[in-house]
């Protein structure tokens, strides 16, 4: 019987899952992590798929695998799975995996209080505060951001014609704001957000095909953000975000608030400095600040940083065995 054991910690950042794998994942070269990425889906997405599907995992299922970083100037690699594949990034998966991390005592950081990652889009600068053995907040410096589209005309089935903006966080979003045609989330449920996102990213891709400037691995609209006002008070905005084939994320999302904070600045209604709490689906929250100014190929962007935090809710010790027919996993259509 060939069984692979993967020892994972369980943790969900703000209610969207987190699956840290500590041990059993594919040993990969001492390439950068973008490469380690290439390599991972090309010789190793069994992993992914196992750990993520059903019935091990869900279609909202998320995680990440610890790699030592090929960067002298980072302490980690991260390496992102997730049930529609390997992100550039993510933000609750980088806040999740670095709260299990150091409060596992899995890394030892060369300076109190900060990480530095290499992750497939890039090095992200990590601060956090822990008060006692506890991890309260987690800090991420994503990468630049910037908006790639603005005004976008989609006509939608079920919609009609409606305008959105893509931009990019660590990831590419549509992202729709309330007009005539969509009043906003107060009037859709979650069924809704699933079932018109795959027709917006559809839509939106066909259109538009996003290409990073400066790395053509990254490309593709992944994720739908749909945006209104915030419901609480303290919030400046609100969201549901769609991603891989069922999922709503349930965290305010990581890129995708660095991403909007983009799609802000570049319509000149947030500056350098602004604080921007981000709402999710669920009410919880993650206070994001516009740090700085930069370039992106020929495009402005912006320096975001996203504040959140995590909770570790158990240790997990899978088996993948050949003996088990579904053992790689399965999704429903």
């Amino acid at each position: 019987m060939a069984r692979h054991t993967f020892f994972c910690i369980d943790a969900h950042t703000c209610g969207n899952p987190v699956r840290l794998v500590v041990g059993g994942g594919p040993l990969l070269p001492n390439v950068s992590m973008a490469e380690k990425r290439e390599i991972f889906l090309r010789d190793h997405d069994w992993v992914r798929r196992a750990l993520m599907f059903e019935p091990r995992g869900h279609d909202g299922m998320s995680g990440a695998i610890l790699y030592p970083s090929s960067r002298n100037d980072c302490d980690l690699g991260i390496l992102f799975i997730e049930v529609s594949g390997c992100l550039p990034m993510c933000g609750h998966g980088a806040i999740g995996a670095v709260t299990a991390a150091i409060e596992g005592g899995l890394v030892v950081p060369k300076s109190k209080g900060k990480l530095s990652l290499e992750a497939p889009a890039g090095k992200i600068e990590v601060e956090y505060a822990r008060s006692g053995e506890l991890v309260e907040q987690v800090r991420l410096f994503n990468v630049p951001s910037y908006l790639h589209a603005q005004d976008i005309e989609l006509d939608i089935p079920g919609l009609g014609l409606i305008k959105v903006d893509v931009a990019y966080g660590g990831n590419y979003y549509a992202v729709i704001e309330p007009q005539v045609n969509w009043p906003g989330l107060d009037g859709m449920s979650a069924n809704d957000v699933l079932r018109l996102s795959p027709l917006v990213r559809q839509a939106a891709e066909a259109k538009l095909a996003p290409v990073h400037p400066e790395d053509n691995r990254i490309r593709g609209v992944s994720h739908v953000m749909w945006t209104d006002k915030p419901h609480l008070e303290r919030a400046h905005g609100r969201n549901a975000v769609f991603y891989g084939d069922k999922a709503i994320d349930r965290s305010p999302c990581g890129t995708g608030s660095s991403a909007r904070m983009a799609q802000l600045v570049a319509r000149g209604r947030m500056n350098v400095g602004d604080t921007f709490v981000h709402e999710s689906i669920i009410g919880t929250t993650f206070e994001c600040r516009v740090e700085g100014e930069t370039q992106v190929g020929d495009k402005k962007a912006i320096k975001p940083s996203v504040a959140g935090w995590a909770r570790v809710i158990g240790h997990n010790t899978i088996f993948v065995s050949n003996i088990n027919p579904l053992a790689h996993g399965f999704q429903i259509a």
